[in-house]
């Protein structure tokens, strides 16, 4: 029987860089001079959203900045962010999510293996759950695959594990 290699395609975020990420931005939250006085707060919620909250969308927009600026710092992708609409919380002040994307949603991943399909590469793939598996006879044809998915944008980080 001829041997199959095979490598998992997921999006994974690494929480505990988000939290460090996280901390960083509040602690420079409290020591700029433009936001002292101010009811701007970042948190943190059970690890899948976070909740930014503000005196106006104006602070709200500066405040999402610092956050994206810890994150890229951080390694983590901004692509792996939600974005949730501003709206308006108690206190006069304006709340924004941004939920935390983990895993590959069944949709994307359908996605994903039809392009993968279109390569006429003789890979086959496999949706595991929120991953997906790529198997195939020769590694070249996997390691084309990881340069397709590198270099094509499907809107959410990639990541390439268990590569066998």
């Amino acid at each position: 029987m001829a041997q199959q290699n095979s490598f998992d395609v997921v999006s994974i975020v690494n929480m505990q860089e988000v939290k460090n990420a996280v901390d960083q931005a509040i602690k420079e939250l409290r020591q700029r001079f433009d936001f002292k006085g101010s009811k701007s707060e970042i948190n943190l919620e059970e690890e899948k959203e976070i909740v930014l909250t503000s005196e106006d969308e104006y602070r709200l927009k500066n405040v999402a900045e610092i956050v994206q600026s810890k994150l890229v710092k951080r390694g983590i992708s901004l692509k792996s962010l939600i974005p949730g609409k501003a709206e308006p919380a108690t206190g006069g002040t304006v709340r924004q999510r941004f939920t935390i994307q983990q895993g590959i949603a069944s949709e994307k991943a359908k996605e994903i293996s039809k392009a993968i399909r279109d390569t006429k590469l003789k890979v086959q793939t496999q949706i595991q759950g929120d991953q997906l598996r790529v198997i195939g006879k020769s590694k070249d044809d996997l390691q084309q695959v990881i340069a397709f998915l590198k270099e094509t944008d499907f809107g959410t980080p990639l990541q390439f594990v268990n590569y066998r």
